[in-house]
């Protein structure tokens, strides 16, 4: 029986998943737009601390006003949706998956711990937190029985889904990647000169809808690394630790590109993941860019699986050695009903980590001083560069979604890496260094994370 045919039954027998969302920005409003269209699943609640927005989002999602509450209890027997301020409402017995979209990796760590002990799924779009201590929650997460999954709809679901696919196929997998516009000097961008970067129209930058630090994030190169970070987990791919290459190459060119050096491509190594950009170095797009997509490259088990993909010279090397499946679009939160239904219903992850193989740290955008406060992704102090989990563990490196609000004691050179040893400690911050140590001993290089 396929999802949609389980959810008509969980509706018809009057058994319906029961969702919290926590976080009603963009994707929690996208995410609620699409649940009132599925049998099978009901909003429960929705938490944001600002109420005001929270309420806007059902207004966009043409949620009626009176299918709306401020009770959870009330929510869980009548079937409308609860709006509340306060998270720790929706850990209760009356709903049975979280989704967690507040987009703060410290603040969805705390969350997704509060929702595993109580028995919830989790669902975590806020992917920031994935590479910082997926694994650790995972771990948890499976212990207590319940399923802690990526996000169906962001791009590193369902660049796992393509992974997935081609290992069940029998490929061995070479690259697994996304589209990306980047240029060498996005790494400096900050929220002062971000729209300078971007293609908007100056009437909605100055309009205050954007936040020029999460736009900051999604060109500096940070975010890029903090998902491919989180396919490298949840695939076992081991990223350079150079960093991603934001190679410019077009659709057709994937395969070609993202190939091992010794074959003609750029890879460090088989078995990655990478970044392409779409645009040159120039800055001028590139036809068929991957700007918006995802893919996966394979490499031809024999000859004649060779000649096979020779005959779609679209996707492969001229050769035939290796072939790129590529997925164009996502539509973000409007598909995580993927993920909701497979946890509850399938206890089954739309992809999550098994193991700590990638992580993101904190690199200096410009000479940083002793006394300064570093500001986090999307700032003025630091990007996130992707490196291997051993080299980050080897280093000693300050990931990078621990790099908010705390104080350097020493000097950082410009492209320098942060390390533990370089920052006061944030006493608020003892449950994030607790997951934090409890993912660094999932690797087999594991060694103790500093911060005591």
């Amino acid at each position: 029986m396929n999802l949609h045919e389980q959810l008509k039954q969980r509706h018809a027998n009057n058994r319906p998943i029961r969702v919290g969302l926590i976080g009603a920005g963009r994707f929690g409003t996208m995410y609620l737009a699409q649940a009132r269209n599925t049998p099978g699943v009901q909003i429960v609640a929705i938490a944001d601390i600002n109420l005001d927005r929270a309420h806007e989002a059902l207004r966009l999602a043409e949620w009626p006003a009176e299918e709306t509450t401020t009770d959870v209890d009330e929510a869980v027997h009548t079937g409308k949706a609860a709006l509340v301020a306060d998270a720790d409402e929706l850990f209760t017995d009356g709903i049975d998956v979280i989704v967690e979209a507040t987009g703060n990796p410290i603040v969805g760590i705390a969350h997704a711990v509060k929702a595993i002990e109580q028995r919830q799924h989790v669902v975590m779009v806020t992917v920031e937190a994935d590479p910082l201590a997926g694994p650790a929650l995972r771990a948890r997460a499976d212990q207590a029985g319940v399923v802690y999954t990526l996000a169906y709809g962001d791009q590193p679901a369902v660049i796992w889904e393509l992974v997935d696919w081609a290992r069940t196929s029998g490929f061995e997998v070479v690259c697994a990647g996304k589209g990306a516009k980047f240029l060498p000097h996005y790494h400096k961008m900050t929220p002062d000169n971000v729209w300078e970067n971007w293609e908007y129209p100056k009437e909605l930058t100055d309009s205050g809808q954007l936040n020029p630090r999460m736009y900051t994030a999604f060109r500096d190169g940070t975010k890029a690394a903090i998902e491919m970070a989180s396919v490298a987990n949840a695939t076992g791919l081991i990223p350079s630790d150079d960093g991603l290459t934001f190679t410019p190459g077009s659709q057709e060119e994937i395969a070609s590109v993202c190939r091992p050096k010794a074959d003609g491509g750029v890879l460090a190594h088989t078995g990655s993941v990478d970044v392409m950009s779409s645009v040159t170095r120039d800055g001028e797009w590139i036809e068929h860019n991957t700007q918006e997509g995802v893919f996966v490259v394979v490499k031809a088990t024999n000859r004649y699986v060779a000649d096979c993909l020779k005959d779609f010279p679209g996707c492969s090397t001229p050769d035939g050695r290796y072939g790129a499946l590529y997925r164009p679009y996502h539509f973000i939160g409007l598909e995580v009903n993927i993920s909701v239904a497979n946890a509850a219903l399938r206890h089954v992850a739309t992809g999550t980590p098994v193991g700590f193989h990638g992580d993101v740290v904190a690199c200096a955008k410009r000479a940083l001083t002793a006394g300064e406060t570093l500001d986090g992704e999307g700032g003025y102090t630091v990007w996130g560069k992707l490196v291997s989990a051993r080299k980050s563990v080897t280093d000693n490196a300050l990931p990078v979604a621990m790099a908010h609000h705390v104080t350097l004691k020493h000097d950082i050179a410009e492209d320098g890496i942060v390390s533990w040893d370089d920052i006061v400690i944030d006493e608020s911050l003892r449950q994030a260094l607790e997951l934090r140590r409890e993912t660094v001993g999932v690797s087999a290089d594991a060694a103790p994370v500093s911060g005591e």
